[in-house]
C-alpha cells in the first residue's frame, strides 16, 4: 500500500495579492496561523490559490516560499497541474527541486481530453515527478470527468497515491471507491460532503471553508476517524450555511472576501475574478459573525 501524504484537512490556500504582486508578509501569517491551528496539510497554488492567474516565476516561488516558511511542520502540496502536459511536467519539476511534498494535479481543462488522454497525460506527469502525486477531479471547472476506471487504471502507478473528488456526484465516487480500493486515497473536493465521502473511505478533504476554520474543518475529519460520526455529522451540518455562503460566487471570490475581513491581506482578485456581490458578501460576513469569526 502506498504512503498516505495526509489524514484530516488540508487548506487550500488562498494567495494574498496586492496591485504589485505576492503579499508574503500576510501569506507567512495565514500559513503560521493555520498549521498553529491545527491542519493537517496545505495546498499551495491550487484553484483558490488563483495559481491559473499567477505568472509563472510567482507560481514557483510561492511554493517555495510555502515549503520554506511550513519547514516540515505539515506536509505541502504544491498545485502544477494545467492543461498544457508539458507546463504540468515543467512546474512540478520546479516544485519538486523546491521541496514540496505532493502534487495536486488538476485535469486538463478546457482542452476536454478523452480518458486515454487523460491516462496518458497523468501518467508523463507522475513519471516526471519524485513525489508523490495527487489527482484532482472538478469537471464543473474543466468540462472534462475522470471517471472510476480512469483512475483504476492510473491507480497502480507508483507515484499516484490519491485523488480530490470534487465531481460532486456521490454515486460515481463510491464505484470510485470500489474500484480503486486501498490502491489510493480519496479525499474530499467539496466541504459540503466531507462526511459522505469519509463514510465511503476517504482519508479526509482538501477544503476552502478552512482558510477560516482550520480546526473545526479538521475537527469534522478526526472526529470521524476516531468512530465519533455523529459528532462529524453534526458540526459538518453546523457550518452548512457558511459553505454554501463560501461557494455563492465561484471559488476564490468569497473565501478571498472572508480572509480580507478577518485581516488577512486585501480582498484584492486578479481579472476576469472580480470582487464579491455587495449583497452575497453580506450573507458571508453575517454567517462568520454567528461563528464568532469577525466582530
Amino acid at each position: 500500500m502506498k504512503k498516505t501524504v495526509f489524514t484530516g484537512a488540508a487548506t487550500a490556500l488562498i494567495t494574498p495579492l496586492t496591485k504589485d504582486g505576492i503579499d508574503y508578509e500576510q501569506f507567512g501569517r495565514l500559513i503560521d496561523w493555520q498549521i498553529e491551528s491545527g491542519i493537517d496539510a496545505l495546498v499551495s497554488v491550487g484553484t483558490t490559490g488563483e495559481g491559473s492567474t499567477l505568472t509563472h516565476e510567482e507560481h514557483v516561488e510561492a511554493i517555495k516560499f510555502s515549503v520554506e516558511r511550513t519547514a516540515g511542520r505539515v506536509p505541502v502540496i504544491a498545485g502544477t497541474g494545467s492543461n498544457d502536459t508539458a507546463y504540468a511536467i515543467e512546474l512540478t519539476q520546479e516544485a519538486c527541486r523546491a521541496g514540496a511534498d505532493a502534487m495536486l494535479l488538476v485535469a486538463p481543462y478546457y482542452n476536454k481530453a478523452t480518458q486515454k488522454g487523460l491516462i496518458a497525460s497523468f501518467e508523463a506527469v507522475a513519471d516526471a515527478s519524485s513525489k508523490p502525486c495527487i489527482l484532482y477531479n472538478v469537471p464543473g471547472r474543466t468540462g472534462c470527468n475522470i471517471l472510476p476506471a480512469t483512475v483504476a487504471a492510473l491507480a497502480d502507478h507508483p507515484n499516484i497515491v490519491a485523488i480530490k473528488e470534487a465531481c460532486g456526484d456521490i454515486s460515481q465516487i463510491a464505484e470510485l471507491a470500489a474500484l480503486v480500493g486501498d490502491k489510493i486515497d480519496i479525499y474530499s473536493g467539496n466541504d459540503d460532503q466531507i462526511v459522505p465521502i469519509m463514510a465511503l473511505g476517504g482519508k479526509g478533504v482538501i477544503s476552502v471553508l478552512s482558510n477560516l476554520m482550520p480546526a473545526q474543518t479538521s475537527a469534522i475529519c478526526h472526529k470521524f476517524l476516531q468512530g465519533d460520526v455523529a459528532g462529524s455529522r453534526e458540526l459538518q451540518l453546523k457550518l452548512l450555511p457558511l459553505v454554501n455562503a463560501l461557494f455563492s460566487e465561484v471559488n476564490p471570490i468569497p473565501v478571498k472576501a472572508a480572509m480580507a475581513a478577518m485581516g488577512f491581506g486585501e480582498n484584492y482578485l486578479r481579472l476576469p475574478l472580480t470582487p464579491m456581490d455587495e449583497t452575497k458578501e453580506k450573507v458571508l460576513l453575517d454567517l462568520m459573525r454567528e461563528q464568532n469569526l469577525i466582530k
